[in-house]
């Protein structure tokens, strides 16, 4: 996926919901990926959280699904500018999973990374507290693959590409490290509200 300053997308329009820059899009959901989209069945699916915790630990689909149920509800904002409102995910909060490898005190960040080799870092604070997810249905339907399924990263609150698709594991470490996307010139966190798109923005 190439994404330029270019990009336009549709017409901006005011609204105060929106994050600056961006446009509603509706009943659409663009797909954009950095990699061509994996064929990955739930059964060879896992999940693994390492790095500075005391205990480093993988889950499977059925042990992943036995966690407490989250859910989210809300609004998601892709970098290339479209914003799309209503959205319902469901999966665990990464709390869940956080909880149980016990990170330590010095961790400050966290990389994500897919079963593609993809990767997004982002500060420990944005992935704890009830503001990120371990996603795998979307309005009531097991995910689809083009839109990271069988499981993503969903960190709303954040542009969409730290949302990692295809999840597959957090490394937890004491120090930022870029991603892919924030190696290519992308911002370190990507706050749409800040309208933090570009390294240094």
């Amino acid at each position: 996926m190439h994404i330029t300053r270019g990009f336009t997308g549709r017409p901006r329009v005011d609204d105060p919901g929106l994050p600056p820059g961006q446009y509603d899009a509706g009943d659409d959901w663009p797909v954009l990926s950095a990699e061509v989209t994996p064929e990955l069945a739930p059964a060879d699916w896992t999940f693994r959280v390492d790095g500075l915790v005391a205990e480093p630990r993988t889950w499977d689909w059925e042990e992943a699904h036995r966690l407490p149920p989250s859910a989210y509800e809300g609004a998601i904002h892709c970098v290339t500018s479209w914003s799309k409102f209503g959205v319902r995910f469901a999966g665990v909060s990464l709390d869940a999973f956080l909880d149980a490898v016990r990170p330590h005190g010095s961790a400050t960040h966290a990389v994500a990374y897919s079963h593609t080799g993809y990767t997004a870092n982002l500060p420990l604070a944005d992935l704890t507290g009830g503001r990120a997810w371990i996603a795998w249905e979307y309005d009531g339907r097991p995910l689809a693959p083009e839109h990271g399924g069988p499981a993503r990263l969903l960190v709303p609150h954040l542009y969409f590409w730290k949302s990692a698709k295809w999840i597959a594991g957090l490394r937890i470490l004491d120090h930022d490290e870029p991603g892919f996307w924030e190696r290519n010139g992308y911002h370190g966190r990507g706050n749409p509200w800040e309208e933090q798109r570009y390294s240094g923005d």
